[in-house]
């Protein structure tokens, strides 16, 4: 049996509290967008998480739409992650 190979994906999120009600998609793709996606992501130093199952959900949201409520746990549970990742390498480079 022929498995098929999963198509690379990414979506990037913003939230920002004084103005957005919830996080919204800045960006998603497939492929060699996925692959840039992750790379801007790099070079600016923002932590990359890899969810496959919440990926599908968020991957069918619009670009600069918010999030449904539906998924706020979710993604908040990925803003703590990526938070505390911004905290552990401000204390890296801080040593």
């Amino acid at each position: 049996m022929k498995t098929e190979k999963k198509r690379d994906k990414a979506v990037a999120i913003s939230y920002n509290e004084e103005k957005d009600n919830a996080p919204r998609i800045t960006a998603k793709g497939s492929g060699i967008t996925a692959q840039r996606i992750r790379e801007i992501a790099e070079a600016n130093g923002i932590p990359v998480h890899k969810d496959d199952d919440l990926l599908e959900l968020l991957s069918q949201i619009d670009i600069d739409r918010e999030i449904p409520p539906e998924l706020y746990t979710a993604v908040a549970e990925v803003l703590c992650w990526i938070y505390q990742a911004e905290l552990e390498l401000k204390r890296e480079i801080q040593k």
